[in-house]
């Protein structure tokens, strides 16, 4: 296992904008951000602060105009990309949205299998990573359920599962909680912290949600595409897990 205090992602000076002339929007300005293997980090602000944009840049899915940035010690973007982002994707990054997206006339199972098999996994090897995933995250009782036989919550666990599949060092989840109650958007979050922990991922969450930041190692805010490490709620996240442990 490698060391979690290894850096899975370093980014530095990225910037994005959007239109011009009147309309310009800076939706990145200067972001720098050091996540390393084994952390959950919260990424929290209010609409438009440039979260989505962070992360989907992060992700290489809209590359930023400008800046640095290094996943898994690889250099993938210097004022340009230098890999071809679909394919280092598939084989380095985890991704999951608000909602599952997941193919509805495929089982459990083979939304996560497909995962594998588009990137040269073995069949079996394929079917055998699924079901180990599916128990890990609690749902291999439903490896055999269409998406619309489960609930909201299962259909979350199985993009996690989908999104471990390949075995990401980076988990990029965007209001991954948003359309869960929030019994079941704890547990999704505590999936995350597992994910984080157990698998030696690194794991950036896009969340609205205050309750549920004593999942994480540490939290960030963005406002007007601004990035800053939260001194704040990092305090927060310490006071409750202090309480949390002292109850225990």
């Amino acid at each position: 296992m490698k060391n979690m205090l290894e850096p899975v992602i370093e980014a530095s000076g990225l910037t994005k904008t959007y239109g011009g002339g009147n309309t310009e929007v800076v939706a990145l300005k200067n972001v720098d951000l050091r996540i390393s293997r084994g952390e959950i980090v919260a990424l929290l602000g209010p609409s438009g602060a440039g979260k989505s944009t962070l992360l989907t840049a992060l992700g290489l899915i809209r590359p930023p105009d400008s800046g640095k940035i290094s996943i898994e010690g690889k250099i993938v973007f210097d004022d340009g990309l230098l890999v071809n982002a679909r394919v280092f994707r598939r084989k380095h990054l985890g991704f999951v949205f608000q909602k599952a997206n997941l193919i509805p006339f495929l089982t459990a199972a083979e939304n996560v299998r497909l995962a594998m098999e588009i990137n040269d996994f073995s069949r079996c090897e394929a079917k055998l990573r699924t079901m180990e995933l599916l128990e890990y995250l609690g749902v291999g009782d439903r490896a055999d359920y269409l998406p619309s036989k489960l609930s909201g919550g299962q259909q979350q666990r199985v993009a996690v599962a989908r999104a471990l599949a390949n075995r990401p060092g980076l988990i990029l989840a965007d209001e991954p909680t948003a359309a869960l109650d929030s019994a079941r958007g704890r547990q999704v979050m505590e999936l995350f912290r597992n994910v984080a922990h157990e698998q030696n991922a690194g794991v950036i969450v896009v969340t609205h949600d205050h309750r549920a930041l004593d999942v994480f190692d540490r939290a960030f805010e963005m406002e007007d595409g601004i990035l800053r490490s939260s001194q704040a709620l990092n305090d927060d996240i310490a006071r409750v897990k202090s309480a949390l442990a002292k109850n225990k």
